[in-house]
């Protein structure tokens, strides 16, 4: 027999509320959050991606965000096991995941990814691509293998961006996020650290924000009003956790707000830890001051459900769980909307039904082995 507390009872109460995200109805709050898992040979994703989103969507995730999958650019990703989201294989294996997703009683979006300077020269699909990135400069501040984009490169990734956002509507998605976190294309231009342009894509906050706003104004123009946007961003990057976009709340503010003009719908803010602090002075975290800023949905993320840093956890460590009453507070307050799971998801893919259940006593430590499979 399952005791229910009234803790568990609580995040079910608060969780399984419905959110209309623009035109979306959501069922609950629970989002699974994008994850890299490379099962997708030729960048196809086969009948078991299907499962493995499904799954989980018959489990109680309201809102699925698939892995990253590469735009089509030909320096958009290094690898040919990462899914893209072109051409006709590829995508006609998207049109079946969001079948599934949806037969199983959820809504999808494609995480639509660029990887830019993070590419390492002769890397697959397209070995001969270069990397590119604001200022052909990499996340450790090396020139390396890599240029500078040009208005012609900017102008093709805009409308690789574009034409794969059409494509998900088309083919059945429910909207679209765009990966403009971690170090990758688009926060290579939000983030200083990463842009030395001189020209109108470099130098303050707006500045390097142009680049990503126009990446926002034309998807929004390719699909229906209605269609939900979700724009990821972060403060940290890959292997460099301590990097910043904003050092003030002004200065996130410069960030978000042409990115919210240009048509972004939700943001989904990405943290390494969700219950920690993102300024001085204040409890809200990155999600909740995204939201304050802008005034639009916000999703949180960050080693959620897990008592363990996820970089950790995504090189072979485990976590144990962790409550999620803060979670709840900051949920019940309004702070942000919708709450991202990652590890956790994979280590279960009933994590959404047992919480929403109450059935929180069944919740599992996460082992890196649930690495190793698609189930």
């Amino acid at each position: 027999m399952t005791v229910t507390t009234p803790s568990a009872s609580r995040a079910a109460e608060i969780l399984a509320r419905p959110i209309a995200l623009n035109g979306l109805t959501v069922p609950n709050r629970i989002v699974m959050a994008p994850m890299t898992r490379q099962f997708s040979p030729g960048g196809v994703p086969g009948e078991d991606v299907v499962s493995y989103y499904s799954r989980r969507a018959a489990a109680g995730v309201g809102l699925i965000v698939t892995e990253g999958t590469y735009v089509g650019h030909d320096s958009a990703g290094q690898s040919t096991r990462i899914p893209r989201f072109h051409g006709e294989e590829q995508l006609a294996g998207w049109a079946k995941v969001a079948e599934g997703v949806h037969a199983a009683g959820g809504t999808i979006v494609p995480q639509l990814w660029h990887i830019g300077m993070v590419r390492k020269q002769g890397q697959p699909p397209v070995a001969d691509a270069p990397a590119v990135g604001p200022s052909g400069i990499r996340l450790d501040g090396t020139e390396g293998e890599g240029k500078a984009m040009t208005s012609k490169d900017l102008d093709d990734v805009i409308r690789a961006f574009a034409e794969a956002a059409a494509a998900a509507e088309r083919i059945g998605f429910d909207g679209v996020e765009l990966h403009g976190a971690h170090g990758y294309l688009l926060d290579q231009f939000l983030w200083a650290g990463t842009n030395r342009r001189t020209d109108a894509y470099g130098g303050d906050p707006v500045a390097r924000t142009r680049f990503a706003a126009e990446i926002v104004a034309a998807v929004r123009a390719s699909v229906s009003p209605e269609f939900p946007v979700i724009f990821r961003y972060s403060q940290w990057k890959s292997d460099n956790y301590d990097a910043r976009l904003a050092e003030t709340p002004e200065e996130l503010e410069a960030i978000l707000t042409p990115l919210a003009a240009a048509g972004v719908d939700v943001f989904h803010a990405s943290t390494r830890r969700y219950w920690l602090p993102e300024f001085e002075d204040s409890d809200l975290n990155l999600a909740g001051w995204t939201k304050k800023l802008t005034g639009k949905p916000t999703i949180t993320v960050g080693s959620v459900g897990l008592d363990g840093d996820f970089i950790k956890g995504f090189q072979g460590e485990g976590s144990p769980v962790r409550g999620i009453d803060d979670l709840l507070d900051s949920l019940e307050r309004e702070e942000y909307d919708m709450v991202a799971v990652g590890r956790a998801l994979l280590q279960d893919p009933e994590w959404a039904a047992k919480v929403l259940a109450g059935r929180t006593g069944e919740l599992a430590s996460y082992d890196a082995a649930a690495l190793k499979t698609l189930s």
